[in-house]
């Protein structure tokens, strides 16, 4: 039986598990996915030696950067992204080699790819956490340049703050990566000038708890398209499984 799993801490509910496990059932896949809560990224070698079938991970929350220095190779999109969410095993010469690959960037091109037109040049990428990576590789994939909002000054960013009038109308795709709005706290949103939207906008929500965020209330309000994040979780767990069995 062919055994994959999740690493990551704290796990609670975890998507991953109840989806992969459901798909091996439907389509009488001879295999497992199991939960590998670590408290500890150092942790991860006891999973590997207590595990030896293994034959893929995925990766979550704090451990996307974390687990690098642990691999033997990376895909250029992980490289370039310095986020892996997903893990190959390989045999190699001396046991099994760890490659590393990033399929959110895979979920995420493929879900806001058909909302894209030509009036889609350049993005407002709210948050600067692991994701926000990914979803800035991977707008510049699709020919859209992209700025990082921070709420405290940093490099290579802009604040809330300096969002001007100016700034709304030539960024005209928006998305949301940082975890404001996401249930329990459904009253909560970016800071961000919602009154400044038009139909113009393409508003995409990482967020898919509740299924339709104040960030996206607000923006339909103003006539802009919106999108919440689960179609890209989907697509990511696609892309993870292609990866494994490629």
């Amino acid at each position: 039986m062919q055994k994959y799993g999740l690493i990551g801490y704290p796990l609670g509910h975890s998507f991953s598990k109840n989806y992969f496990n459901q798909k091996f059932e439907s389509e009488k896949i001879d295999a497992t996915y199991l939960n590998f809560e670590i408290p500890n990224i150092k942790d991860l070698k006891t999973v590997l030696k207590d595990n030896p079938e293994l034959c893929g991970l995925n990766v979550t929350i704090p451990y996307k950067e974390q687990v690098i220095p642990y691999l033997d190779d990376l895909d250029e999109d992980a490289r370039l992204i310095g986020a892996v969410n997903v893990i190959k095993f390989t045999k190699g010469l001396f046991g099994k080699k760890l490659k590393g690959y990033n399929s959110d960037i895979i979920g995420f091109k493929r879900s806001i790819e058909p909302l894209l037109n030509e009036t889609h040049r350049k993005a407002l990428i709210l948050g600067t956490g692991g994701a926000s990576k990914a979803v800035f590789q991977g707008l510049k994939q699709l020919g859209v340049g992209a700025t990082l909002v921070s709420r405290k000054p940093k490099e290579f960013c802009i604040t809330y703050e300096e969002i001007t009038p100016k700034t709304m109308e030539q960024y005209t795709v928006i998305v949301n990566t940082t975890p404001l709005g996401m249930f329990p706290n459904i009253n909560a949103c970016p800071d961000i000038p919602y009154d400044l939207l038009t139909p113009n906008h393409l508003l995409y929500d990482l967020l898919y708890n509740p299924d339709e965020t104040l960030f996206m209330k607000k923006g339909k309000e103003h006539g802009a398209v919106v999108k919440n994040g689960l179609e890209m979780l989907l697509l990511q767990a696609f892309a993870a499984w292609e990866i494994w069995q490629k």
